[in-house]
């Protein structure tokens, strides 16, 4: 299995849609513990990105990737936007050198994106934040064995156990244990990133 540029700008189209979809939802999800605008937000962003990537020509997938981090660093707005921004930054270097993606290079990308995550957001597992998914979902990058549709299910499983968790970083933080009961919005926008990941590594099998 191997992806290629056009499946990076596949990846991050599908996202799109799906985020664009779920707008309401995500900002729902949002209001109780956040600001109420991340499902706007992040679908703002993420347009963005589809059309900037659609007027350029790319020779390697990090290419697509670093542009869309940088229009997501600009365009999300609140604390969204520098994290999924530094993410795809993160994940573009680490792969800076491939023409086409592997298992293992998605792996590696997503693990140093984690890594940024946690250093911008000085968080950890456990927070209820967006990393709560990322980790899983790099720790099931590492297995063996590896089907999409079992990504998809740890991505969701991830993002549902957010609800269980008392908030201790960004605004949910206010919150405390108030913030229990709801699944965390970050949480469920980068499931829906990696649902749309994992039906474009489904198409390529």
């Amino acid at each position: 299995m191997e992806l290629n540029v056009e499946d990076m700008i596949k990846w991050l189209g599908l996202a799109n849609e799906k985020i664009q979809e779920n707008k309401v939802y995500l900002t729902k999800l949002d209001q109780p513990i956040g600001d109420g605008d991340h499902g706007i937000n992040m679908a703002r962003g993420y347009q963005e990105a589809v059309l900037a990537l659609q007027a350029k020509e790319y020779n390697a997938p990090f290419e697509v990737l670093k542009d869309a981090s940088m229009v997501l660093l600009s365009k999300v707005g609140g604390a969204s936007g520098p994290l999924y921004g530094t993410a795809f930054l993160k994940l573009s270097m680490e792969v800076k050198v491939k023409e086409v993606l592997n298992l293992q290079d998605l792996a590696n990308g997503l693990e140093a994106g984690l890594t940024g995550l946690k250093q911008r957001g000085k968080s950890e597992i456990g927070e209820k934040t967006l990393i709560d998914v990322w980790g899983p979902v790099v720790d099931y990058f590492h297995k063996a064995g590896f089907q999409p549709d079992d990504l998809t299910e740890s991505a969701r499983k991830a993002m549902e156990n957010t609800k269980d968790i008392i908030a201790t970083k960004g605004r949910a933080a206010y919150f405390k244990e108030k913030s229990i009961g709801h699944i965390d919005p970050g949480s469920a926008s980068s499931y829906l990133i990696f649902e749309a990941l994992a039906e474009v590594i489904k198409e390529k099998e």
